[in-house]
């Protein structure tokens, strides 16, 4: 890597390096260059220390973990800006709102220098510069040193090592249809031959390999080039090779005229007669939109322009949204509202999959189950679906490579399931889920968007739309309405269509049947449609729940004030502090709390009606004890006692052996 005209320049594909002046520094050990790494991906931003620790040591968090981040930090500045003084500020790394952020010239790391490079090629390409085109793939292949992050440990590590493979061999291969189609195809066979060599399996690759074999007069290697391909799918994957691999062999073998090949960005074959690659299957798979959606107006403009501008960076991370939020919020109806809106940048179709990660009617779609469902979407014949995830998902990646899709994966249960879903390239995946997937944010840079209730105004808006004319938004029966409802999509409409199905009840009557907290829930329910009863989508969250984080929100569910503490849950709930904090954040984090202030906790109004119906699942006896430690607790002096109590008996519980 050129090491000279900047002050500091950091390499990243390859060994990680860098370079102060010209003059190479040393960056320490494997997790300090992993700091590093992070860093210089991200550089002009600031990351904070939780995701620097979930990046460098993922789910095995040492204790020691935030002292090391200090500590790999403090030597980083060492050598990058050796001139702050030993406790000066440093201008190259710098602290700010809880994180770090390296401050590195634009072209100052050969990442992002590839990135640009790489969508300047593809801009000349589309404008018909086909020379310069070249010239500029060569430039960016030519930063390679190695496999990106090599060596470097941790789980953002390993997830940028095969995003940038990806892009590199995406490149090369654009690079070669563009010398292919300029007729240089003796040029391109031995970087073609090297990089099948490194992913034998990517079809892609060999196809233009055979072609510019069989192009330069080289039949026998061409064709033993498939050979060797077609055996490796078979053992590897389990799988012949695709219909392009098989037309092109039989071509060779004939001797028939041979397929045209466009230019560098060229994915497949013009689609004539000649042609290796049947037109592509163009799924349209997104369901309807609902009547009478409203609100959600700043959400929806913040993550069109946000994909905008990520669809906009050539050979960036694949897109992805993720929209979290309680039961019955509207999340679904959200991200279909944002796929309708961004089709025209998608024409190569939408594919649409319910992961059914709550639902009580089917078990949860793993991983394997929706890429099977995925795949024959996407034409897949079930004789040619390999049987495990690893093949299935790759086989998924190849077909979507270089296409412009909308994937959009509704009700996911955790990151795990969504990871191998997400295909590299220009496609775009929208994703709902009722957890908060921070781990997907931190290490596939997942965008998340927090949707809550409506606003009053918006609530009564929907009201006054689905109830046939019987509200306007500024009755006080509308508004009262509204406050019964909590601002909840699902239970407004259900009281909106019961309201319409009414027209001889007057509205304040109907309304006043949903004022009693007991029988809310019965009211808020469509017959014979388990999906469409607030009580029964709170019921899949719950019983989502680990054990302990469900029986402390039943707990919960029988205190009776507004706002509450860590002490009083732990006091409910007859654990020490810290297990209690613990099992909050679970709450929060699957939306069945909300963390009103710093370490001070309310439910949803509703949610808390169906917190003390579960309440009511635990035994008498056990009930009348919670509520006789939160009365002990309430008292100053015992309140220390009690909390002093369950914090060593929960030390005592720890220390025993099992």
């Amino acid at each position: 890597m050129p090491t000279t005209g900047e002050p500091l320049r950091i390499q990243l594909l390859g060994p990680i390096r860098a370079w102060r002046d010209g003059t190479e520094v040393l960056t320490g050990p494997p997790k300090q260059r992993a700091v590093l790494g992070l860093l210089a991906s991200r550089a002009g931003e600031v990351v904070c220390v939780e995701h620097i620790i979930d990046a460098v040591w993922g789910s095995d968090i040492p204790q020691s973990a935030a002292n090391g981040v200090h500590t790999y930090v403090a030597g980083l500045r060492r050598v990058l800006d050796p001139g702050r003084g030993r406790r000066g500020s440093s201008s190259v790394l710098t602290s700010a709102s809880g994180g770090y952020c390296l401050r590195v010239a634009t072209d100052g790391v050969d990442a992002t220098l590839f990135a640009r490079r790489h969508a300047a090629a593809r801009r000349a390409d589309a404008e018909g510069d086909t020379a310069t085109a070249l010239r500029l793939y060569a430039d960016a292949l030519s930063l390679w040193r190695g496999g990106a992050y090599s060596g470097i440990p941790g789980p953002f590590a390993a997830m940028e090592r095969t995003r940038l493979q990806d892009l590199r061999l995406t490149a090369i291969e654009e690079w070669a249809g563009g010398m292919l189609a300029s007729g240089r195809q003796a040029e391109a066979v031995a970087d073609l031959s090297a990089a099948v060599a490194e992913e034998p399996l990517r079809e892609r690759l060999c196809w233009l390999l055979m072609l510019a074999l069989y192009r330069s007069d080289r039949q026998a290697h061409a064709l033993a080039v498939y050979g060797e391909t077609r055996r490796l799918l078979s053992r590897e994957l389990g799988i012949e090779p695709s219909a392009e691999l098989r037309s092109l062999h039989q071509r060779i073998l004939t001797g028939r005229t041979e397929p045209t090949v466009g230019g560098p960005t060229a994915q497949v074959p013009p689609a004539d007669t000649e042609t290796v690659v049947a037109t592509p299957l163009r799924p349209a798979q997104l369901p309807p939109l609902a009547r009478g959606f409203v609100g959600r107006a700043k959400e929806l403009t913040r993550m069109e322009k946000l994909l905008d501008e990520s669809c906009s960076q050539q050979g960036a991370t694949t897109p992805v949204v993720v929209a979290d939020g309680p039961a019955s919020v509207g999340k679904t109806a959200f991200v279909l509202r944002l796929a309708h809106r961004l089709l025209d940048r998608f024409p190569d179709g939408q594919l649409y999959v319910d992961l059914c990660g709550t639902s009580l009617r089917a078990r949860p779609l793993s991983a394997a189950d929706a890429l099977e469902q995925l795949l024959r979407s996407l034409g897949v014949e079930g004789s040619r679906i390999p049987a495990g995830l690893a093949g299935r998902a790759s086989l998924y990646r190849s077909l979507l490579h270089g296409r412009h899709m909308l994937v959009v994966l509704d009700d996911a249960p955790n990151a795990d399931q969504l990871r191998p879903l997400i295909p590299p390239g220009p496609s775009c995946v929208l994703a709902t889920s009722r957890q908060r997937l921070t781990g997907l944010a931190v290490r596939d840079g997942a965008h998340l968007v927090r949707l809550g209730p409506l606003d009053e105004g918006e609530s009564a808006g929907l009201l006054a739309d689905l109830s046939g004319g019987r509200l306007n938004g500024q009755d006080p029966v509308a508004l009262r309405l509204v406050r019964l409802c909590g601002g909840l999509p699902l239970a407004l409409r259900i009281a909106a269509e019961q309201l319409a199905a009414s027209p001889d009840v007057p509205p304040a009557s109907l309304v006043e049947q949903y004022a009693a907290e007991r029988g809310r829930l019965d009211r808020l329910a469509v017959e014979d449609d388990a999906s469409a009863s607030v009580r029964t989508v709170f019921e899949t969250s719950y019983l989502a729940l680990p054990a302990e984080a469900a029986r402390m929100f039943r707990y919960l569910g029988l205190y009776q004030g507004g706002t509450f503490t860590v002490g009083c849950a732990a006091a409910l709930a007859g654990t020490g502090r810290a297990t209690a904090r613990r099992l909050l954040d679970l709450l929060v984090d699957s939306h069945l709390l909300e963390e009103a202030r710093r370490h001070k906790y309310r439910f949803h109004d509703l949610i808390r009606i169906f917190a003390a119906e579960c309440a009511e699942r635990e035994p008498l006896p056990l009930r009348e004890a919670a509520l006789t430690r939160l009365l002990q607790a309430e008292q100053p002096v015992p309140e220390r006692r009690v909390a002093q109590a369950a914090d060593r008996d929960e030390a005592w519980a720890g220390a025993l052996p099992l």
